[in-house]
């Protein structure tokens, strides 16, 4: 299973941004797909997870309201809606993928990674 996230940049506080992650290799439809960000010194921590059917959702408190996680399991793609972005939203954002339907928010049960795209949010 190959990830391929991508969608970051800079932007302003109070700005979008929106993530795609292209999954190739396997039957994407039998992933739990997740989104989590890591900055230099601490660890990679949960933003956001959608089940395989897209029906259920699960979002970091850091992040909820702000942002929507989705999924088109016909273009084999994930996607992270991120709006109102503030500077602490500043990472390399990662996805992830989970063989199966649970909603995982722990990085040790997910089983593939992409490669991370930076955002830079400025103040």
């Amino acid at each position: 299973v190959q990830l391929q996230a991508s969608g970051g940049g800079l932007v302003q506080a109070g700005g979008s941004l929106r993530l795609s992650c292209t999954v190739s290799g396997r039957t994407f439809s039998s992933y739990t797909m997740g989104w989590f960000r890591q900055v230099p010194g601490k660890e990679r921590e949960f933003v956001a997870a959608i089940n395989w059917s897209g029906g259920r959702t699960n979002y970091a408190d850091s992040v909820k309201g702000r942002v929507t996680i989705s999924r088109d399991n016909a273009k084999n793609t994930v996607y992270l809606q991120m709006n109102s972005l503030k500077p602490e939203d500043t990472a390399v954002y990662y996805c992830a993928a989970a063989f199966g339907d649970t909603i995982a928010v722990l990085t040790t049960l997910y089983d593939y990674w992409g490669q991370g795209t930076l955002v830079t949010v400025s103040s």
